[in-house]
């Protein structure tokens, strides 16, 4: 007995990496994921596992069927959440978790866009994407047809692709925050303003933290006009460090030593198209004793 138990939990320990990419990119909240892993572990253990013919297939089909379930309950949830929502921000300096194949469906920015999905619709785009399911195998999953599948994955990609102009690279998304760390801790308006696309947002998430936007800002006028107001008081004492969440660089923001915010942006060939302000503490958590990078100066 004890013999079939330490099997099973070398066979979980081998595919979870997997099961918490799914579970993450499916909820946008790493504190979600993990209690939706250990969900999937106590069920795998209660399993009849002389059945179980694939266990890895199987591990990450109850983990999609229960995300999609959770996704549901999450989105209830979210309506009393005070201001805007973002997903919480991952470490993905030495990808310890994440371990997915591919790297798709993971920046902030694509998250937030995923929100707009239906359960469903995220589910077939989060395994195709990120983990490149074959469409029969999508199907089986999702328990549906396998034409029924590619419409959710297209209808997917078209709901992102209207709302995301093409990423830059890595490089270039790194500039551009470096770029907007200077000009905002100085209150340069004008080079604040040449940053930004025109339909630029800002959007921060502090739910009722004092002093963060409970709106979003549109417009890149009114985000380079907004980040050159608060510069008068928002960056006093401030150390600024990078570090590398969602696969792309941010910056956490300490005062005093203690951490209070992470900042980081979506780029595309117009600029930064999303400036993304984390100042909720609970989603903060997970960066507190992250050894940081050097200051963030270009």
């Amino acid at each position: 007995m004890a013999g079939d138990l330490d099997e099973a939990a070398s066979i979980f320990a081998g595919v979870r990496p997997r099961l918490f990419g799914i579970a993450y990119r499916m909820l946008g909240s790493a504190s979600e994921a993990e209690d939706l892993v250990q969900e999937v572990w106590l069920r795998w253990q209660a399993t009849d596992r002389a059945v179980v013919a694939n266990p890895g297939a199987f591990l990450a089909t109850t983990t999609t069927r229960l995300a999609i379930n959770e996704l549901r309950s999450a989105r209830a949830r979210r309506e009393t959440y005070l201001g805007p929502w973002l997903p919480e921000p991952v470490d993905t300096s030495a990808d310890p978790f994440l371990g997915a194949e591919r790297g798709e469906a993971l920046e902030l920015a694509v998250l937030l866009l995923m929100e707009r999905l239906t359960p469903h619709e995220r589910a077939a785009y989060v395994l195709r994407e990120a983990f490149d399911y074959p469409y029969p195998q999508l199907a089986e999953v999702l328990r549906s047809t396998e034409p029924a599948v590619r419409q959710l994955v297209s209808r997917a990609r078209r709901h992102i692709a209207a709302e995301r102009r093409a990423p830059v690279p890595e490089a270039a998304q790194r500039q551009l925050l470096v770029a907007f760390v200077d000009a905002a801790r100085g209150g340069d308006l004008a080079a604040l303003e040449r940053l930004f696309a025109a339909d630029a947002a800002s959007i921060s998430d502090g739910n009722g933290a004092r002093r963060t936007a409970r709106k979003p800002i549109v417009g890149g006028a009114q985000v380079a006009r907004f980040v050159a107001t608060v510069s008068t008081w928002f960056w006093a004492g401030v150390d600024v460090r990078r570090v590398t969440t969602n696969g792309q660089t941010s910056v956490v923001l300490r005062r005093d030593g203690e951490l209070f915010g992470m900042i980081t942006v979506a780029g595309s060939a117009a600029g930064i198209d999303r400036l993304l302000w984390m100042m909720n503490p609970a989603k903060l958590t997970a960066f507190a004793a992250v050894t940081p990078e050097p200051p963030a100066r270009s």
